[in-house]
């Protein structure tokens, strides 16, 4: 099969575009001691201007491989992959420069993207604004709390200015609580922005919480198992009712999809 990897319309066209990422029949290969070992299998995955979409599987089953493909960190053995302009990915680390100040992060995302010296540190002031860090232009990492460094990523993913926002576990490693704040902001910002999330995580829970849609991966190699379009009006709380009960529905799902490829 032919690779692809591709932009699609420039900024002003966005309205007229059918996608914000499209994923046709990818796969994914990587040499091992056993020779090629596959780690995605034919993948077709459409996310839609402005929806929010979770992936979700075991570990190894590819989630983070499939992202850095999209991002364009790697490519696929095959298939192809467009997207609306060039995405914006955040990690599980922050990745912050600990030698420049939050807004001086944030800046510097801002001169790769071409603005005018002049204007990136009003920007970058509104983005802090934005992820609610008001008055933080001016600390250094080591000040800040795990949860503001995230916030700090996030501002500076918004200022590619980007319509696809790419996700991989951003809040992992935080506490239950900075992440049950982290994510009722992050669905605030998508609703007031309009941005197309395209979000990895291994919590049946969180991926309930903020998606419109959840993807279920199957164990290595990955293959879409299951679709659940998530119907629950926002903004949602981790222990509502009706997240509770669809994400049993998803943990059992994903259970099944473990057992079947012998994973413990």
């Amino acid at each position: 099969m032919a690779i692809t990897l591709s932009t699609a319309t420039p900024a002003e066209d966005r309205t007229a575009v059918e996608y914000a990422a499209r994923i046709e029949h990818v796969s994914k290969s990587f040499a091992g001691p056993a020779g090629q070992q596959l780690v995605l299998d034919d993948i077709s995955l459409d996310v839609a201007p402005g929806e929010f979409v979770t992936l979700l599987g075991a570990s190894g089953c590819g989630k983070s491989t499939l992202l850095n493909l999209v991002a364009g960190l790697d490519r696929p053995s095959s298939g192809a992959i467009s997207t609306d302009g060039r995405p914006a990915l955040m990690f599980q680390e922050h990745a912050l420069f600990p030698w420049l100040t939050a807004g001086k992060n944030i800046e510097l995302a801002l001169k790769l993207r071409g603005v005018p010296k002049s204007e990136r540190r009003g920007e970058a002031e509104r983005l802090l604004e934005l992820v609610r860090l008001g008055g933080a232009y001016g600390k250094r990492v080591h000040e800040l709390s795990g949860g503001m460094r995230q916030r700090v990523a996030m501002a500076r993913a918004l200022a590619q200015d980007s319509r696809l926002l790419l996700m991989d576990e951003p809040f992992a490693a935080l506490d239950a609580i900075t992440r049950d704040v982290l994510h009722g902001e992050l669905t605030r910002i998508w609703r007031e922005t309009g941005l197309s999330v395209l979000f990895v995580t291994h919590n049946v829970r969180e991926a309930v919480r903020l998606a419109q849609r959840v993807v279920l991966l199957s164990s290595r190699p990955g293959r879409i198992a299951r679709e659940w379009t998530v119907g629950i009006p926002q903004p949602r709380r981790i222990e509502d009712a009706a997240v509770a009960e669809l994400s049993l529905e998803i943990t059992e799902q994903l259970r099944g999809e473990i057992r079947r490829h012998g994973q413990h």
